[in-house]
């Protein structure tokens, strides 16, 4: 017997229709939250920086391939790492798809870690990827778009715009210390200048995954906390170390 609420079907559609309107109103809002963070102000970005491509190395421009808007995934990958962050593999799982649909909007979409290019396609030949990845191995670049001021880069404050840091992660979407963390930043590029546009951390990125609207929508739900989740070994994995889900679950053919 099932310990959650149960009730006619009369009781399911009276309930469903209250949460219709919760649901239409959170539609709004996050339509005049798009509107407002595409009304951001523009920084200009001056700094040169280098990443290593298959193609040879590249600058910020460069990355646009043509465009004018890039989006750019912090992926979690640090130059004395041997994989990627399982997390982050979990989130790019979702990106081939969406790039030809991205590329006809006008928009280039690239990964870019402080892992050395080799290690990059190592990785990306294991996962079987075919999004573009780039290093930024020797660049400011990740350190940079941390947004930090001086102090916030020294004293460690500068995590999500001077939100509190969360104990044992590290500054997005990466420290001067070398740590990690995944971000995502979109950027323009008008009459020859590229400008910094966007950044968001941690769940300000949640939205972007498709697995988690769908597990959000499941009878279950996906887990209440990260610590609860990896107690439970239910944290998102790398998608070739699941075992057999069926059997994991205790589900044997008839």
């Amino acid at each position: 017997m099932t310990e959650h609420r149960t009730g006619t079907r009369e009781d399911w559609l009276a309930a469903r229709t209250e949460l219709l309107e919760r649901e239409k109103e959170l539609t709004r809002e996050s339509d005049e939250l798009a509107r407002q963070r595409r009304e951001l102000p523009w920084v200009r970005i001056d700094k040169k920086y280098r990443f290593d491509t298959n193609e040879g190395p590249k600058t910020l421009k460069d990355l646009f391939d043509g465009r004018s808007q890039l989006l750019v995934y912090h992926l979690m990958f640090g130059p004395d790492d041997e994989a990627a962050c399982p997390g982050c593999s979990f989130y790019v799982d979702h990106i081939d798809g969406s790039i030809v649909h991205l590329n006809n909007h006008d928009v280039t979409f690239v990964c870019a870690s402080r892992a050395p290019l080799d290690k990059i396609n190592a990785y990306k030949r294991r996962m079987g990827w075919q999004f573009p990845w780039v290093s930024s191995f020797g660049s400011d670049f990740n350190v940079d778009f941390g947004l930090f001021t001086e102090e916030q880069k020294r004293t460690g404050r500068g995590f999500n715009f001077g939100t509190p840091r969360r104990a044992g992660i590290g500054i997005a979407p990466a420290d001067p210390n070398g740590q990690e963390l995944m971000a995502l930043s979109a950027f323009a590029l008008e009459d020859g200048a590229v400008y910094h546009t966007y950044s968001a951390f941690d769940r300000g990125t949640d939205a972007l995954l498709g697995t988690w609207q769908l597990l959000d929508r499941a009878p279950k739900g996906r887990f209440k906390a990260e610590s609860e989740a990896a107690a439970a070994g239910d944290w998102p994995r790398r998608h070739d170390e699941y075992g057999d889900a069926r059997t994991a679950a205790g589900i044997t053919s008839s």
